[in-house]
């Protein structure tokens, strides 16, 4: 199926293209089951998050630290093995305006999807390499009113709804300066 919008990048989707089906597909027939380890790194960052601590790894090398954690420095390779809690404050990096959600629903207020960096994680300013940013939504903000550089602080579920997810923060919302 050829869809008119796949011409043109950058052009939104219409109504129409939703109704003719041209934007979701599904198969009934697929059905996928599967297990994942977390691994040594993603699984104490896991485990931090049900406890209501952000993770990260420190490279005692290279002095960094980044988020979520890794156990081999990216920069000089070396193993990391000090996970250190950072605070759950940050600025948004990046964020866009979505209106249409996950399972392609059209929707009248955005979600906000933003990459946050975290106080206390590294950043490599001299090339704008992000090292301490994580994705997760922004909320209790005016769309209008969201900017580079905004400062922000997670919003966390209950501690006996807390899972071991990255859904254990709700949303991260402005902090008022």
């Amino acid at each position: 199926m050829t869809s008119r919008f796949k011409s043109f990048p950058g052009t939104s989707l219409s109504e129409e293209d939703f109704a003719q089906g041209e934007v979701l597909f599904v198969h009934d027939a697929l059905k996928a089951e599967y297990a994942r380890d977390t691994g040594v790194g993603i699984g104490a960052y896991l485990a931090g998050l049900r406890r209501g601590v952000i993770l990260g790894s420190y490279c005692s090398h290279c002095r960094k630290t980044v988020v979520p954690p890794r156990v081999v420095c990216e920069w000089c390779f070396r193993p990391m093995s000090e996970y250190v809690p950072l605070r759950d404050t940050g600025v948004v990096n990046t964020f866009s305006l979505c209106y249409v959600t996950w399972d392609v629903q059209r929707i009248s207020q955005p979600e906000i999807p933003a990459v946050i960096v975290l106080d206390g994680a590294s950043t490599l300013s001299e090339t704008s390499v992000v090292m301490g940013g994580i994705l997760h939504k922004l909320s209790e903000v005016d769309p209008k009113a969201v900017r580079i550089g905004m400062r922000v602080r997670a919003v966390w579920k209950p501690p006996e709804e807390r899972q071991g997810a990255i859904t254990d923060i709700l949303y991260f919302k402005p902090i008022e300066e």
